[in-house]
Parts: structure tokens; C-alpha cells; sequence
């Protein structure tokens, strides 16, 4: 609010100052130090600010690389054209960069966020010569819009919020991904033991060593036949929709099949909810638990589970995404143009279970633990398109 003068263009020269970076002669150890200034290339823009890499200069090479204070901007201008980042303390950088280092006039976080804009153009512009680049004069007198420094900071500032909730829910999702596969290597049995390393209170017994197919009621996999696409019906889905312990639906890209089709398929079996997915062709080893029988089934390249009374779906799910039961399924892959996995050798993997009090809580906690994730990505997902749709309105 508040806000209503005219946006004016300006070349990028007329923000600040230009810059492209140098290296130092990497035969001299003398230009490097550990604990020197930053020294930037392509490979380590891999976020929106930089305070730090693994590569420094020293004194005496600062004195013949391109130092630029806090607060410059770094755009890579050869080869990966288009990362750009905030160098948020005195560093420098080699030549596949150049810089922008804004005048008092203009907001650094605001122009890094605009600088997503400038991306575009200079892939346009790179992929126009022979080589992909974008030299210095070409950089410079690239045009933006920009408004008053008042609004750039508020502007700035908005972004500035809006990417530290991104940074903080993408860093909380790794950390809940790395917690489960560390727990899935500790809380199930490997290299030939009946025990896992960690157990809940109270539990002490050996696991008992069964193959797949002796845990199962149902070990089928989705349809082999065409189908004519309808309207109506329920989704016909293939091993790409399961993804990250979830059936994901497109409602505009997925097909659907009537309901005769639906009926014909499973006129010898039914899918019943909490069913077991587990991908078999392609990307094998996907695994998800079945919530809307009615609404979908699967082509072949998906095989259903359906364990005893001895075997719940939960652990199923997470005993199959154990690092244990995804090797048994690699070493058991079919050598072909489509890789895959018979439902033969499905059934004849070799896993460890427990008494099923041990194997409800191990089921909970995998399932807590998946959900935790999946709140994270979706919050995730949310702020990133929320941040892509404020660039498109609130830039020119």
C-alpha cells in the first residue's frame, strides 16, 4: 500500500557496479588459504545467499582476484547461465560470473529476486551465438525494471521472509528423510541377524526369517490388456503415480477407464483398502498403501500386496523400504530394455518380522514419521508456488 509511482528502466550498469570474476593461479598454493575470503564458482551456487565456500583466497590472492564488498550479487554468465545468489560478505569469484554490486539507491534482495527475471533473458541471449555466454557488455546493458528504493526495500524484504520459510521447511524435510533412513538401516535386521540394532522398550525376542510370498494373501499384478480411456470411471494408474510412500493423482494427465473395464479386470480379485502398492517395472521399489480401492487400479507395472493376519501393512511398507528388501529387489531385476521384476522372485524375498505388538509400534512410528514429511513438502510446495506467482505480480 502506498505505492504508485511508475517503474523505470534502467540497464543493470546503471544499478551499480559490473564486475567479472578472475581466478588466481591455482598452480600457486600461495593465492589459497583455509581461512581466507570466499572465492565462488558455478558449482557452489546452490542457494540464494552465500556467506561461505569450500575454496578461499588468501592475502596475497585477493590481490590479484576481483574482490567485491557484501551485499553483491553473482550471476553465472558461461556455460549453467541463469544461478544467481547474494554473496552476503567481501569474496570474490572466477570468470564464469559476473556481479552486481547495487548502489545506495537500490535494494540488494530486491534485485536478487529480480535477477530470476534477468535469468531468462540471458539464456535467450546466450542461446542465440554459438557458445552459451554472456560477457560482461552484454551483462551491463542488460535492461530491467525497478522502482523507488523505498518499495524495493519492502519488496526485498518480502521475498527475504518468504525464502527463509522455503530454506527452513526444505532443511526440515532433509532432516526428517535423513532421521528415516537412518532408522530404516537400525530398526530392521541385516547382514544375515535376527536382531535390529534399535528396538522400542520392552521388546527382545528374535525376528523370524520368512519369504514374501509365505506372508501374503494376495500377490497379483495390474492389468496387461488395452483399455479405451473414459470420461467417467475410475483412474487407470501406472508405477510413475506412486511416488514417496503416496498414490499421486493428476486429475488432468491420468486416464480413466469405466467402470465395465474396472469390473472385467477384477472379476477374479478385489482391491481392498490397505492393499500394499509396490512398483515392479521402472522406478522398482516405490511402495504406498492403498486408501481408495474404488477410485482407481493399476497397470502391470504395479503389483499388489495383501499380507495375513501375522503381517501388517504398515510394517509391510516400511519393511520393503528398508535398505535390505530395496537390494533384494535390484539383485532381482530382469536384464532388459524395461527393467522389472517377475512376481516369481517377488515372492521368494527373504525378510525378518516380528511379533506383531513390535511390528504396530514400528508401523506408527515409520507412518508419524511419513507424515511429518509429507506436511513439510506440501508447505513446501506451497510457498514455491506462491513465490513464483508473486514474481510474475509483483515484478515487470
Amino acid at each position: 500500500k502506498g505505492f504508485t509511482d511508475a517503474w523505470e528502466l534502467r540497464k543493470l550498469s546503471e544499478l551499480g557496479e559490473i564486475n567479472t570474476g578472475s581466478t588466481p593461479s591455482t598452480s600457486n598454493p600461495d593465492y589459497y588459504s583455509e581461512n581466507g575470503i570466499p572465492w565462488v564458482t558455478p558449482t557452489d551456487i546452490n542457494a540464494l545467499t552465500i556467506i561461505d565456500t569450500p575454496r578461499k583466497l588468501s592475502e596475497k590472492g585477493a590481490k590479484v582476484g576481483r574482490i567485491v564488498p557484501a551485499n553483491t550479487i553473482l550471476c553465472t554468465c558461461i556455460a549453467s547461465i541463469g544461478k544467481n545468489t547474494l554473496l552476503t560478505v567481501k569474496g570474490s569469484f572466477n570468470q564464469q560470473i559476473n556481479s552486481l554490486t547495487p548502489n545506495k539507491e537500490n535494494d540488494p534482495y530486491f534485485l536478487l529476486t529480480e535477477s530470476a527475471l534477468w535469468s531468462e533473458k540471458m539464456k535467450q541471449m546466450a542461446s542465440s551465438g554459438t557458445m552459451q555466454i554472456v560477457n560482461k557488455k552484454e551483462f551491463s546493458e542488460l535492461k530491467t525494471m525497478v522502482s523507488t528504493f523505498e518499495e524495493q526495500r519492502q519488496i526485498g524484504t518480502y521475498f527475504r521472509t518468504l525464502d527463509h520459510l522455503i530454506t527452513l521447511h526444505q532443511r526440515k524435510c532433509e532432516t526428517l528423510q535423513k532421521l528415516k533412513k537412518s532408522m530404516l538401516q537400525k530398526m530392521f535386521p541385516k547382514n544375515g541377524s535376527c536382531f535390529p540394532e534399535i528396538r522400542f522398550a520392552g521388546f527382545t525376542d528374535a525376528w523370524e526369517l520368512r519369504k514374501l510370498g509365505d506372508g501374503l494373501l494376495l500377490l497379483k499384478d495390474g492389468t496387461h490388456g488395452t483399455h479405451k480411456n473414459s470420461d467417467k470411471g475410475v483412474y487407470l494408474l501406472s508405477a510413475k503415480n506412486i511416488k514417496n510412500g503416496e498414490v499421486i493423482i493428476d486429475d488432468k494427465a491420468d486416464r480413466k477407464i469405466s467402470f465395465s473395464e474396472y469390473e472385467n479386470i477384477h472379476s477374479t480379485f478385489t482391491l481392498k483398502k490397505d492393499d500394499v502398492l509396490l512398483t515392479i517395472v521402472g522406478s522398482i521399489g516405490e511402495v504406498a498403501i492403498l486408501k481408495n480401492p474404488d477410485i482407481m487400479t493399476f497397470q502391470r507395472s504395479v503389483a499388489f500386496l495383501r499380507p495375513k493376519d501375522f503381517l501388517t501393512p504398515s510394517f509391510l511398507k516400511t519393511e520393503i523400504e528398508s535398505d535390505t528388501f530395496q537390494k533384494e529387489l535390484s539383485d532381482r531385476k530382469s536384464q532388459s530394455a524395461q527393467p522389472g521384476v517377475y512376481l516369481g522372485e517377488l515372492e521368494k524375498i527373504p525378510f525378518y518380522i516380528p511379533k506383531l505388538s513390535e511390528q504396530r509400534q514400528i508401523g506408527t512410528y515409520f507412518r508419524t514419521l511419513d507424515h511429518l514429511i509429507t506436511l513439510h513438502q506440501r508447505k513446501l510446495e506451497t510457498l514455491k508456488k506462491l513465490k513464483k506467482a508473486m514474481l510474475q505480480k509483483m515484478f515487470i
